[in-house]
């Protein structure tokens, strides 16, 4: 019995930045602050030659929201959103901030990278609404 074959999104680019992000765990290791990893991260993608935004604004979610409160990590050639953390255990919230910056965005992958973890496992966050 033959399993199906699944078409990962974006995964050309994908496998680009687990190249960056491992490049960066690499060179700096788990104890680094999470505006440290981003500086480094914004160094490989530009090394990488990616178009990217970092800490882009998110879309207001409704009336009365103070601008600018959200904010993704990185917007990557306009359809990938990477959230960098560097936290003992990612939690649900994360995954669920990821989402929330998917819709928003209207973007259908993100990246959820923890720079704490001894061995990097990158996260791919899907958004079916897409």
């Amino acid at each position: 019995m033959r399993m199906a074959e699944t078409k990962l999104i974006d995964s050309q680019l994908s496998y680009v930045l687990n190249g960056v992000f491992f490049t960066v765990h690499n060179a700096l290791g788990r104890y680094c602050s999470e505006q440290q990893y981003a500086d480094a991260v914004e160094h490989e993608l530009q090394c990488a030659a990616l178009t990217y935004e970092r800490e882009k604004v998110l879309p207001l979610a409704f009336d009365g929201e103070r601008p600018g409160r959200n904010r993704v990590d990185f917007l990557i050639e306009n359809r990938i959103v990477v959230e960098l953390k560097a936290k003992p255990v990612l939690e649900r919230e994360d995954y669920t901030q990821v989402l929330r910056y998917l819709r928003s965005l209207n973007c259908k992958l993100g990246i959820l990278v923890n720079f704490r973890m001894r061995t990097l496992i990158p996260k791919r966050v899907l958004n079916s609404i897409a």
